[in-house]
């Protein structure tokens, strides 16, 4: 019962400063498109608006670890694994410019998916090449002008929290744009926040594990194949270890 209730607390406090959280955002955009093209002070600040849900969650313990592997002044296709719609949050606790690919219909989500238009993410409608070809336009753009694309190459997320087969979308991005991987191992989401949930489930400990980046020399040299059975057995040995302290 107290969980249900913390859990209605939460969600009421988090649809009550969205709407001024997103004005904040509208006039952080008007004030800065000018001169910040890439809108990197609204990622950040975006950053922050996501990294307040986390902490006000007493029964998360989030870490964040191998920030230090991060060049931010380097531009990367991002990869991880995607358990539960805390990954988002989570991602954003990095405090990395990038950019997000994800479904259209996130997208038309009041005020957060607004958001997400304001930050001139990428927005992809499954199933649909044209979309698809779209999408990698603007990736590889948005590589170009120095700000990292962030995928969830699963597509969708783990119902059981094992990785699922890597689709090559990431990684022929990667090989176009000529830039590396970072690969990201998120630990601990699914039984924090499971899918399809939004109720909490008790204490968990949760963390966000930065991987050494595979360079451009390593991705030019290997099929998109090859690159994502790669990546993907580095972030499967990273979740099969316990979490670093």
């Amino acid at each position: 019962m107290l969980l249900q209730l913390l859990s209605l607390a939460i969600l009421s406090f988090i649809a009550l400063s969205s709407v001024i959280f997103f004005v904040c955002a509208c006039l952080i955009f008007m004030l800065t498109v000018g001169f910040d093209k890439r809108l990197r002070l609204l990622h950040y600040f975006t950053c922050a608006w996501a990294s307040l849900y986390l902490v006000i969650v007493p029964h998360w313990q989030v870490r964040r670890r191998g920030l230090q592997l991060v060049d931010k002044q380097q531009s990367y296709v991002i990869v991880s694994n995607h358990q539960s719609g805390l990954d988002i949050l989570l991602s954003f606790a990095l405090f990395i410019p990038f950019k997000w690919v994800s479904k259209i219909e996130v997208f038309k989500v009041p005020l957060i998916g607004w958001n997400m238009w304001l930050n001139r993410y990428v927005a992809l409608k499954r199933g649909d090449k044209n979309s698809i070809k779209k999408m990698l336009r603007q990736a590889e753009q948005h590589l170009k002008n120095g700000s990292s694309i962030y995928l969830f190459p699963e597509g969708s997320r783990s119902a059981d929290g094992k990785l699922k087969p890597f689709k090559l979308g990431a990684f022929a991005l990667a090989k176009q744009a000529h830039v590396p991987i970072l690969p990201i191992a998120i630990h601990g989401t699914a039984q924090a926040l499971p899918k399809k949930s939004l109720k909490l489930t008790g204490h968990h400990p949760i963390c966000i594990e930065v991987l050494p980046p595979i360079d451009s020399q390593q991705v030019a040299s290997m099929s998109e194949a090859e690159l994502a059975s790669h990546t993907q057995q580095i972030i499967a040995q990273a979740l099969s270890q316990k979490p670093p302290a």
